[in-house]
């Protein structure tokens, strides 16, 4: 046993927008053999720097790194500052590209709307956009569930965040490590065209579209995730 454990890579998991470490709980089950998870901690801060930095602050020496979504941001961000620290990237439902004018706008807009008529009701009325319309209704249920345990706070700290984030294309050339890119086919938030720009970027990357799929793929389609991240982690 204590072989299998040494053999198990440490493997830093790094949640979204609204989302805890239920974003990831199908990945800590079903990559439990090979890798060592930990879920970082993206609630306590309001820039992409600071969440950047307090995950590196916590890190084991060397790591494996996953983000989704907002959690992507973190992840290239980690990369810019301790490209030394990360053996492989994995970038999941995500976008490189820094926030307009007017995207940053509507992101101020959100965080009023949730104050002023109710975060459960603006979080129910995003699902459209976050989830396939295929997919189980449960896994709406654990969406919505899942914000409001972060809290309209937190959402107002991330959002503010992500607005302020940087343009990271650029920087993914540099990315030596083996890294995967992963998209729900059917993703409406961060379209598979911000992930083909990314795979473009990072040189060897390897691009994984995921069918019937849409914002939401560690809840949606965990197996195909897993098996995508499995893959990557015996790269």
């Amino acid at each position: 046993m204590s072989g299998r454990q040494n053999a198990r890579q440490p493997l830093i998991l790094v949640p979204g927008l609204t989302c805890d470490a239920a974003l990831w709980a199908a990945q800590v089950d079903g990559l439990a053999d090979v890798a060592a998870m930990t879920v970082a901690d993206t609630l306590s801060d309001d820039s992409i720097t600071a969440m950047a930095r307090r995950l590196l602050d916590g890190a084991p020496e060397r790591f494996a790194l996953a983000g989704f979504s907002m959690g992507g941001y973190v992840a290239m961000e980690v990369m810019r500052l301790a490209p030394e620290r990360v053996t492989r990237l994995a970038l999941l439902d995500t976008s490189a590209e820094a926030d307009d004018a007017d995207h940053a706008a509507l992101r101020r807009a959100a965080v009023r709307t949730a104050r002023e008529r109710g975060f459960e009701r603006v979080l129910r009325g995003s699902l459209g956009l976050l989830i396939h319309p295929g997919a189980d209704p449960a896994i709406g249920e654990q969406v919505v569930a899942m914000a409001l345990r972060v809290g309209i706070d937190t959402f107002e700290r991330q959002q503010t965040a992500i607005a302020g984030r940087a343009d990271m294309l650029p920087a993914l050339a540099a990315v030596t490590v083996p890294a995967l890119v992963m998209v729900g086919a059917e993703d409406r938030t961060t379209p598979p065209r911000h992930a083909r720009a990314m795979a473009a970027a990072i040189p060897g990357a390897v691009l994984c579209k995921v069918p019937r799929c849409g914002h939401m793929a560690p809840m949606e389609q965990p197996q195909a995730v897993n098996a995508a991240l499995r893959e990557w982690l015996a790269a």
